[in-house]
């Protein structure tokens, strides 16, 4: 059973929805008489739109349609359904037959919404007397019988926007947070010069453009940024040259340092069975390479009087997927440790696609963006898959999102990538890789309690120890696993 308050007109300061809200309503019900004029049906979705998200709730408006008297007015019957700002579901405007429209309304996410946010919970307070005379409507709703299909679209990429037009906008805020974010830092630490790994890879190309605009926002040389490519034992000729293609293009001054010598000595040091040409590639012939890269990094920032550019992304930090301490994990600044790997693909191409670099740049960008996502630590692997090991990104972000943002139970969240990525990948693989986010997810807490600054990019999507996810060290996925494994089955029929 849930509730549900019928409200008055929506306009005005404070509309009675918002007080049904602090009430405790989750769904709010305007059913009202109104005509249609020229462009009032782009302002109540407007309206809607706000008042849901301000009362985090759903917000259903319906307007009165075929039948009325039309002496002096008209009717446009127009029905639409917004959840914390998302229109779920519109009906026909204009229509001379009866119509229904249906959607599915998550209540549980509102309620999650609405413990997160002590703006709610201080209103509620605040407004107590207001609320005292609301009197909610009580009806139960009978469980389905069998499986239903979800009438309502479920993002694939709850971090990247459908809507182009909002997904423009998106990008260009994301990549102007980090911009603003790093040009502080170098102004609040009085730094000229920054050093970078650049691999090739998609993390550390993003990197290098936020930090070649924020030298140009703060009117120094793009000279001044150092770019090292670090080529080891498995680098690829492809890698190295798109390393290369773009720091000429971006126009730092560009490096390369092999770390093969210093890593074969460490390895020799170390007695490890590859150092003697064994085919042993563990987790320490794997760190012996990232903890050098990482070094010899800090030790040239030391040198040239800059710091150490980080470039890890957030579904790294949220895998586990990066070298603690003197490794990946580590830097002075990290540009993208609120950045997840899907919204960090859409950034780059964007990048390219508004030409904020010149014709040589954006073309290498998108040729960095057709690679295989890749450590390239293992001789031989053609090349070594990183999603082959922590599932596919665009999966791992999803159940990253409704995760942290909501707090989803894992059976929940199987049930909605169910939803959006069913026709990819089935059920089984799902949930397979859902029970792996989980493991990696609280078993690498500890390497999110030690990160270096960054910019939050995202609503609830950040991991720092000192915002949005303060979590033990030392907790267990164990009881997210047994939800799993008791409230879905093996497959489906």
């Amino acid at each position: 059973m849930f509730s549900a308050w019928k409200s008055a007109k929506i306009s005005g300061p404070i509309p009675p929805s918002s007080f049904a809200a602090l009430a405790g309503a989750t769904v709010l019900l305007n059913l009202s008489a109104s005509n249609v004029t020229i462009g009032k049906a782009e302002d109540r979705k407007q309206l809607c739109d706000s008042q849901s998200r301000r009362a985090a709730a759903a917000y259903v408006f319906a307007a009165a349609g075929a039948g009325e008297s039309t002496t002096d007015l008209a009717w446009d019957g127009q029905v639409i359904a917004y959840e914390l700002g998302e229109k779920i579901a519109e009906g026909e405007r204009f229509a001379r037959a009866p119509k229904l429209v249906i959607a599915d309304i998550d209540v549980q996410r509102i309620a999650q919404e609405r413990r997160r946010l002590s703006s709610f919970r201080d209103s509620v307070r605040a407004h107590g007397e207001a609320i005292a005379g609301f009197t909610a409507i009580p009806f139960n709703v009978s469980p389905a019988k069998g499986a239903l299909a979800l009438k309502r679209a479920v993002d694939r990429f709850p971090f990247v926007p459908d809507d182009l037009t909002r997904r423009d906008s998106d990008c260009y805020e994301a990549y102007n947070i980090q911009v603003s974010g790093l040009a502080k830092r170098l102004e609040a630490t009085n730094t000229k010069r920054i050093v970078i790994g650049v691999s090739g890879g998609i993390d550390s190309t993003h990197a290098l453009i936020v930090a070649a605009r924020a030298f140009d926002l703060l009117g120094l040389p793009r000279k001044n940024i150092i770019g090292v490519t670090m080529p080891g034992f498995a680098t690829s000729a492809e890698s190295k040259a798109k390393a290369w293609a773009l720091m000429n293009a971006i126009g730092v001054d560009a490096r390369e340092v092999s770390i093969e010598p210093l890593a074969q000595r460490m390895l020799e040091d170390l007695d490890h069975p590859a150092a003697k040409g064994e085919p042993v590639y563990d987790v320490a012939y794997e760190n012996v390479q990232a903890g050098l890269r990482t070094d010899y990094l800090f030790r040239l920032a030391n040198k040239e009087g800059g710091f150490v550019l980080g470039t890890g992304d957030l579904s790294e930090l949220a895998l586990g997927w990066c070298t603690y301490g003197v490794g990946d994990h580590m830097s002075h600044y990290n540009v993208n440790g609120g950045a997840p790997k899907t919204l960090i693909q859409y950034l780059i191409r964007w990048v390219a696609e508004q030409k904020l670099f010149d014709a040589a740049a954006s073309q290498t960008l998108l040729d960095v963006l057709s690679a295989e996502i890749s450590p390239e630590l293992i001789p031989g692997a053609n090349p070594q898959s990183t999603q082959a090991v922590v599932g596919p990104y665009e999966l791992q972000d999803f159940n990253l999102y409704w995760l942290t943002r909501y707090g989803m139970a894992p059976s929940k969240i199987l049930f909605l990538a169910h939803a959006a990525w069913g026709e990819k990948y089935d059920y089984a693989t799902l949930k397979h890789w859902l029970g792996v986010f989980l493991k990696r997810f609280f078993t690498n807490q500890y390497k999110r309690s030690a990160v270096p600054n960054g910019p939050k990019l995202v609503s609830g999507g950040a991991l720092s120890p000192r915002g949005d996810w303060r979590a033990a060290s030392d907790a267990s996925a164990a009881a997210w696993l047994d939800e799993l494994a008791r409230n879905t089955p093996e497959a489906l029929d």
